[in-house]
């Protein structure tokens, strides 16, 4: 009688904090109610999954430096496993396909239970199969994790003869993947039962034009695209100069998105970003910060320029209005919280 009474006692209870669980995430705001809702611009930065074998700790850390700052949302990065020479027993040189970190998906539910924190994951097509990004989807949708970051993903490493039935080449085709999720239509075609609440995204945009656009006027209409196919909202690529930021708002404002742009801050923390970002990136760097950095002869000196530039650059967007300012926080954590604690 009381091993019964017990097991029930269990059971209710399992059954309880499963319903707790699931009304807990159902509650839980969007990305595009956050900035609907904000009273000031909005704070939110994105975090890298720690390499394997470490700890979801590292991500704690991290979130416990700058949750004092209300960080209406935290994004997490995704990426592809990635092929490496590795010189065999025989001395022959081979290509093995490696995984350096985990996945957003258990990322970003740890992320929600822990701290109630909105929480998107990049959802990336490059690297991974169509039929992967179903089944990221399906567990995303079950954990309770409605908000999502579409990007079409880095190529770096990537074999150049990849399938295109299996993978998505661009983030056009992803999109159309997670709208049809959200209408209830599976990978193979057939239809489910409709979810009770469809995925909200983002994707990215890029006031300095993307690496492979032929134009600016190509990034423009692209962009609209992704709005017209239901983005809700935009977030742009690091950028260093405001005016570029404004110029492209303008530009999209005037072939009608209204949805909101995001801006990007990276601060900088190393000597050589100076060279480095612009190459990667294809970010230009002010002639004032360029020449600031220019000065510096060790990266702690680096990291005052750069923290006295972002502060500077992010009051200028606060005062003209930007919906939300999103930090990219890799080895900049420090930086993101000296520059929170300046303006907000």
């Amino acid at each position: 009688m009381v091993t019964a009474t017990k097991y029930d006692f269990c059971h209710v209870l399992k059954i309880f904090l499963s319903l707790r669980h699931k009304y807990y995430f159902s509650c839980m705001k969007k990305v595009i109610d956050h900035i609907k809702e904000r009273k000031k611009t909005a704070f939110s930065f994105e975090i890298l999954p720690p390499l394997k074998g470490n700890s979801i700790n590292r991500i704690y850390d991290i979130i416990d430096k700058l949750k004092e700052f209300d960080p209406k949302y935290i994004n997490i990065t995704s990426h592809h496993s990635e092929f490496i020479e590795k010189i065999n027993s025989d001395g022959t040189v081979g290509r093995v396909n490696i995984r350096k970190r985990p996945g957003s998906v258990a990322i970003a539910s740890a992320i929600q239970y822990k701290y109630g924190i909105t929480a998107v994951p990049h959802i990336i097509c490059k690297g991974f199969t169509k039929e992967e990004t179903e089944y990221a989807l399906i567990d995303l949708n079950f954990l309770g994790v409605h908000d999502l970051l579409l990007l079409r993903g880095d190529v770096k490493n990537l074999e150049t003869d990849i399938n295109t039935s299996l993978y998505h080449n661009y983030a056009s085709e992803l999109q159309s993947q997670v709208n049809n999720f959200n209408r209830g239509i599976a990978l193979d075609g057939s239809v489910f039962e409709g979810i009770d609440t469809p995925f909200s995204y983002g994707m990215a945009c890029y006031p300095e034009k993307h690496e492979d656009a032929p134009s600016m006027e190509s990034d423009i209409f692209y962009a609209k695209e992704k709005v017209r196919n239901g983005a809700d909202y935009l977030v742009t690529q690091m950028f260093f100069d405001n005016a570029k930021y404004y110029l492209f708002v303008e530009k999209l404002r005037a072939e009608g998105v209204t949805v909101p742009i995001i801006p990007g801050i990276k601060p900088i923390v190393f000597v050589n970003q100076l060279a480095v970002l612009p190459k990667i990136f294809r970010s230009e760097i002010p002639d004032p910060l360029a020449s600031e950095l220019r000065k510096c002869k060790t990266d702690a000196e680096a990291v005052e320029a750069g923290v006295e530039w972002s502060v500077i650059q992010c009051k200028d967007l606060i005062k003209n209005g930007a919906p939300s300012i999103h930090f990219y926080t890799l080895m900049a954590t420090e930086s993101v919280r000296r520059i929170a604690r300046e303006i907000y």
